[in-house]
């Protein structure tokens, strides 16, 4: 059985290198250096490399999570006032075309243009709506009494109203003076219009 190799002490190491010339003793500690550089490197060096890589690459990650979010915002807002340029435009067409009748309204918007004048309505008279291929004639029979040039100005009123309204079939009768001016009874046909379902603006009538 052969005997255990036996180390060499700390004492026998330095003996050992005593003996060892100065070329030899530069050999020797560079050769501990480059493995004292070399752990150093294994132990610190490869780690934090990896480290580094992997926040790099998270980075990478979360930029193109933001840009991604960014234009996904970019494209929301655009989609917002879109839709708000919509809901205005239909708003707006809405008030010159409706989607139904709404009697009650157009009535109110002739009395606008009635006081605006000072002409007195007398009576009216809802006649049977009329279809078109984009829309509805809703006209109604209209009673008014003042003077010539109030007349005027109320069909110059109904003209600036937002609602699309026509006034035809004017007759001016019973003329009677009050005061120094002429007054006169006036019978006409007030047309108001409702859109169709699907209408478009392109398919409404004009004043």
């Amino acid at each position: 059985m052969a005997s255990p190799v036996a180390l060499p002490t700390s004492a026998q190491a330095v003996s050992i290198l005593s003996k060892i010339n100065l070329p030899g003793k530069i050999a020797v500690g560079a050769s501990v250096c480059v493995l004292i550089g070399f752990a150093y490197w294994f132990l610190f060096h490869a780690g934090l490399t990896s480290k580094i890589q992997a926040a790099q690459r998270q980075q990478l990650e979360l930029k193109s999570k933001l840009t991604a979010a960014q234009l996904a915002q970019t494209s929301y807002i655009a989609d917002r006032e879109d839709l708000a340029l919509r809901q205005q435009r239909s708003r707006e067409f809405n008030k010159v075309l409706p989607t139904d009748k709404q009697q009650a309204s157009f009535l109110s918007a002739l009395q606008l243009a009635l006081n605006a004048a000072g002409v007195d309505l007398k009576s009216f008279a809802p006649a049977e709506e009329l279809k078109q291929p984009f829309y509805v004639k809703d006209p109604m029979r209209l009673e008014i009494v003042g003077r010539y040039h109030q007349v005027v100005k109320f069909i110059h009123e109904v003209g600036r109203l937002d609602r699309i309204i026509n006034i035809e079939n004017i007759e001016l009768s019973d003329p009677r003076m009050v005061g120094d001016e002429m007054v006169l009874r006036g019978r006409c046909l007030a047309t108001a219009f409702h859109a169709l379902p699907s209408v478009s603006p392109a398919g409404a009538p004009q004043k």
